[in-house]
């Protein structure tokens, strides 16, 4: 159990990044088509991209050390892919991963 916890810590980490860039993001496409300032979405959106990719794979080593059922695994995947729902995930992720821990035997 001790690998998949030390799975945890980055994926937090990620889960927390993605969710506050795609609030950016959200943010720069409303001065985008609201104002027509088309620069920070051309500044933010390939830097979001790429940390998403990070957090994808940061989810999906942690649930394949976890091992999570597929469904679960993709819906903590495209949890990135929502604005505030990487924030309530990872929270749903860590108290299932310490209740793993809890019931594995020592």
């Amino acid at each position: 159990m001790i690998v998949v916890e030390s799975a945890l810590k980055p994926f937090r980490v990620m889960a927390y990044v993605v969710g506050c860039m795609l609030l950016a993001l959200v943010a720069a496409m409303v001065l985008k088509y609201a104002f027509g300032n088309a620069t920070p979405v051309a500044v933010v959106g390939p830097v979001h991209g790429f940390v998403y990719a990070v957090y994808l794979l940061t989810a999906l080593n942690l649930g394949l050390k976890a091992r999570w059922s597929w469904p679960y695994m993709l819906g903590v995947l495209l949890a990135g892919t929502i604005p505030f729902l990487s924030f309530v995930i990872e929270r749903k992720v860590t108290q299932r991963v310490a209740e793993q821990a809890a019931a594995a035997p020592a």
